[in-house]
């Protein structure tokens, strides 16, 4: 059996993708009520961190302990990647002594290139062009609060970054429509667009986009990476907040997402961010923990 990863949504069927998100609500439970399985025992998650990271982190370290395994943190100023060893070579020595790897790094070629060169899973923590983690961990959250997200609306409001470009996968994964609102020059891939044909909808007014919506989404204006263009940004994001006027577009029982960190009075207010009637932010936080067990164990079963 070929080693499975998970770079982007797509490297899983839609069936496959349910299954993890099952999993992790089973394992969500199970934590809940003292029940860890310790499937990971003897097991170890090399994370390879290019790009700081909170939640990311912290998810994937705790993840293992919970299962019984164990996490190694690796930053550029810990190994030979950082002194310019081939990506290759890295991947050909880490996969040798380790059974699964998260990496969270810039291009999105270096995770192609190292999963290729791995004999044991990868999975993106986040590139620039994706963070499929963070589409798991919201999926699920809104099966918890709303069912199947099959046939609904979801509207991406903010830049057209590697979270919106994940959502654009999902949507033709998880059957649902896709509005997107952004500031010209601010677009997602024009291939990927083109890709998704009307399963995607591409606006420049935020009202537009979150119209009828049940789920309302947003990242900061400015990524990491792109902190010098902070300030121009701010400027031609000034009318793409996401708060409670915005919201009375949308669907009645419509619910706020946020993979976090949030910069409260900039791309959302404050007093929607802890609304707990609408916002869901910090259960689809705590979901990042769950989903990416859950997606740990199902690569390991796949590539024995």
């Amino acid at each position: 059996m070929s080693v499975r990863h998970f770079l982007t949504l797509r490297d899983l069927s839609v069936a496959e993708l349910h299954d993890v998100i099952d999993l992790s609500i089973k394992m969500k439970a199970a934590h809940y009520a003292g029940r860890d399985e310790q499937v990971m025992a003897g097991k170890v998650l090399a994370m390879i961190f290019e790009k700081a990271s909170t939640r990311t982190r912290v998810s994937f370290e705790a993840g293992m302990a919970q299962l019984g395994g164990h996490a190694i943190f690796l930053s550029p100023n810990d190994t030979q990647l950082g002194r310019g060893e081939p990506v290759e070579d890295s991947a050909r020595v880490i996969s040798r002594m380790v059974d699964v790897v998260m990496i969270r790094t810039f291009g999105h070629d270096q995770i192609v290139r190292f999963a290729e060169n791995s004999k044991v899973p990868v999975i993106n923590g986040l590139t620039d062009d994706y963070h499929p983690c963070q589409l798991l961990a919201d999926i699920q959250t809104f099966i918890e609060h709303r069912g199947s997200i099959k046939g609904k609306t979801v509207a991406w409001v903010g830049d057209g970054n590697n979270v919106c470009q994940s959502w654009i996968n999902a949507a033709m994964l998880f059957d649902f429509r896709l509005n997107i609102a952004c500031p010209k020059g601010y677009e997602p891939s024009s291939a990927l667009l083109a890709e998704a044909g009307d399963r995607v909808r591409l606006t420049h007014s935020p009202a537009e986009a979150v119209k009828g919506a049940h789920l309302v989404t947003t990242d900061v204006y400015a990524s990491m990476g792109q902190e010098q263009e902070e300030e121009v940004r701010l400027k031609h994001f000034s009318d793409y907040q996401v708060n409670h006027g915005l919201l009375s577009h949308a669907a009645d029982d419509v619910i706020f997402l946020h993979c976090l960190p949030a910069h409260r009075d900039e791309e959302v207010s404050a007093s929607l961010l802890e609304d707990d009637a609408i916002s869901k932010v910090w259960d689809e936080a705590e979901n990042r923990l769950h989903v990416q067990k859950a997606l740990m164990v199902f690569l390991m079963r796949e590539s024995q």
